[in-house]
């Protein structure tokens, strides 16, 4: 499981929602942020979005907060040092609450959920040529992807500490490159081996 997504079963308000409603919602919710540039206001978004990951367990939230705070603090320090303190702290709130929102979403949501909600909801432009089907599809690949690139970089993190290369970039970049293509050339296999695209 990635440590960013995907879905993690239990009970809370939002599993209750319809995917459908909790996408859009997020599609509103993204583009609201990045009108607002007030920071109490991005300040009082990131405090909902903290409310929503009421029963989300602990240990989900803090392998977020882990993954996000160093680029958080790289992006701060940079933006602080390029436009000063009040653009850094509004960028850095932007993105707490996006990738905050984002995350409790594909925690909260099932990927067969997300994707019948969007080939139901892109259904009637199936007139004009678009294949609801292959959209929905899309969207799925992209989540599966998300969660297998996040997991690839752990195992390789994993296996370059095994060894004692934890300060050389290539012990890393190289065997993460090579098992990302690997994973691409499978996914590619599989997908021609069910016929997609034949057409």
């Amino acid at each position: 499981m990635s440590p960013l997504g995907l879905h993690e079963p239990g009970r809370s308000p939002l599993r209750s929602v319809p995917a459908g409603w909790k996408f859009l919602a997020l599609l509103g919710f993204a583009v609201l942020i990045f009108l607002l540039h007030s920071p109490v206001a991005l300040g009082i978004a990131v405090g909902a979005v903290v409310i929503g990951y009421a029963g989300v367990p602990g240990r989900r939230c803090w392998q977020a907060v882990r993954l996000l705070v160093p680029v958080l603090v790289f992006v701060f320090l940079m933006q602080w040092w390029l436009l000063g303190l009040d653009s850094a702290t509004v960028v850095c709130l932007r993105l707490v609450a996006a990738l905050g929102a984002a995350n409790l979403f594909t925690l909260t949501t099932r990927v067969d959920d997300l994707v019948s909600a969007i080939e139901r909801g892109v259904r009637p432009l199936g007139r004009f040529g678009l294949r609801p089907e292959r959209i929905g599809l899309l969207v799925g690949l992209t989540l599966q992807a998300v969660a297998a690139l996040s997991s690839i970089a752990a195992q390789t993190r994993e296996a370059q500490r095994a060894r004692g290369a934890t300060r050389s970039l290539s012990a890393f970049a190289v065997p993460f490159l090579v098992r990302t293509l690997r994973h691409a050339d499978q996914l590619g296999e599989a997908l021609a081996a069910r016929g997609v695209d034949d057409d």
